[in-house]
């Protein structure tokens, strides 16, 4: 989960980003079909889930229990 959403939060950055450069990511380049309203929508919500996902991920990383092997 924490490269998925690492991976949101950077594509909806860069989004945005780019977005007030005039330019956009080729793969997001099909938000801005669906009007400004709704693409800035799904900047945010790229970039809210990706933060929510990757911390979600780093939290279950710490929780979860080393695994030792014995030879």
């Amino acid at each position: 989960m924490k490269s998925i959403g690492s991976l949101l939060f950077i594509f909806g950055a860069a989004t945005i980003i780019f977005g007030f450069m005039d330019r956009a990511p080729r793969l997001m380049q099909w938000v801005y079909e669906w009007g400004e309203g709704a693409a800035w929508a799904i900047k945010i919500a790229f970039v809210v889930a990706g933060a929510i996902l990757y911390f979600m991920g780093r939290k279950q990383q710490q929780q979860a229990p080393e695994e030792t092997t014995n030879p």
